[in-house]
């Protein structure tokens, strides 16, 4: 039994009399006040005969509600409600211990705390397979989109034309097809110094001195990017503000920063290593090279013939066939053959 349904049931009532004596109970008096505003309103608009009848009502409702039969009637009905009550309760499940939150977590919402789980009638699947389910959902989709949306854009295909003179910023975005990224927002701005119109030499030596370290001395290229702000336009309107300021700072000739030399230490040169030229093979090399590959064939074949190759499977099956008496005439003999066919290179190893 659980501690409600026992507290319940140990509960018993007994009758209230507040005063058996009529003649000890509080008389009654009527307070406009205590009227709800309707009930006030509606009093109001009566004559002195009907505010007496409506008087003389109320109280005679107040004596009989206030009765020794009705209180009565009410305390039965009050335990048995209860008596009800702690018969239907459900059985309470015992919490199993958790820990307990610190002191900077005392406001926060219980994360031990998911509800109560739904009763599994054998209808559904596990979160593994609704995940499984919606993965092939997503490539049903792509599918489609492949079959028969991406067919249709071929109508909208324009030829490919490099961009004029006259447009030498180059941006450059980044996107991951419709989910949402911090590095979505980033835009990437790259020129060379040599294709912004209107600059002079010096002007131009200027403005590489206001870049700084995204200037690069060996393409001559400047690149720059922004991510402060929360949308691409806003990022790449920023950047072209910031070149039109450069362009302006350069081209003014009241300070060409004459006394400031320019400095390349943040550019790290990496050597180029390049085939040599006489290693790569031309058409002369590769008809040399055969006719050498086929003159060797030739004196091969021919060395052949005079039996000057010796085959060191049949020089096994012959010194086997000999016996092993004759094993170091054998071997002596071949040694000497070979070595008057074999120039020695270096130290000889047979002594």
């Amino acid at each position: 039994m659980s501690p409600l349904a026992s507290r319940l049931k140990s509960f018993h009532t007994s009758t209230i009399h507040r005063h058996d004596d009529p003649k000890e109970r509080m008389p009654y008096v009527f307070d406009v006040s205590s009227l709800s505003s309707q009930a006030r309103d509606h009093y109001n608009t009566l004559s002195a005969e009907e505010k007496f009848e409506f008087r003389e009502t109320s109280k005679k409702v107040h004596e009989h509600m206030t009765s020794h039969a009705v209180e009565s009637k009410l305390q039965q009905r009050v335990s048995q409600e209860l008596q009800d009550a702690a018969r239907e309760e459900p059985p309470i499940n015992v919490p199993s211990p958790r820990f307990k939150l610190g002191f900077f977590a005392s406001y926060e919402d219980d994360p031990y705390d998911v509800g109560s789980d739904e009763d599994f009638e054998g209808d559904d699947m596990t979160s593994i397979a609704h995940g499984q389910l919606e993965q092939h959902r997503e490539i049903r989709e792509y599918m489609r989109i492949a079959a028969w949306e991406m067919p249709m854009l071929s109508k909208l295909a324009k030829p490919f034309s490099p961009p004029p003179l006259d447009h030498p910023l180059r941006f450059r975005y980044t996107t991951y097809m419709g989910e949402t990224h911090p590095a979505a927002k980033k835009i990437v701005l790259e020129f060379c110094v040599r294709d912004l119109p209107g600059l002079t030499e010096d002007q131009r030596v200027k403005f590489v001195k206001l870049v700084g370290p995204r200037y690069n001395p060996e393409t001559d290229l400047v690149k720059m990017s922004c991510e402060m702000f929360e949308t691409q336009a806003q990022n790449k309107r920023y950047l072209g503000d910031l070149v039109d300021t450069l362009m302006i700072e350069a081209q003014d000739d009241t300070d060409r920063f004459e006394d400031v030399p320019l400095d390349f230490r943040h550019h790290k040169y990496k050597p180029k290593v390049e085939f040599p030229n006489a290693w790569k093979l031309t058409k002369e090399r590769k008809q040399r090279l055969d006719m050498d590959r086929g003159q060797r064939l030739l004196a091969e074949r021919e060395r052949e013939k005079k039996g000057q190759i010796s085959e060191g499977s049949k020089i096994i099956e012959a010194w086997l066939q000999a016996g092993s008496e004759q094993e170091p005439t054998y071997i002596a003999m071949e040694i000497k053959k070979l070595q008057g066919r074999v120039k020695p290179r270096g130290r000889s190893l047979l002594r």
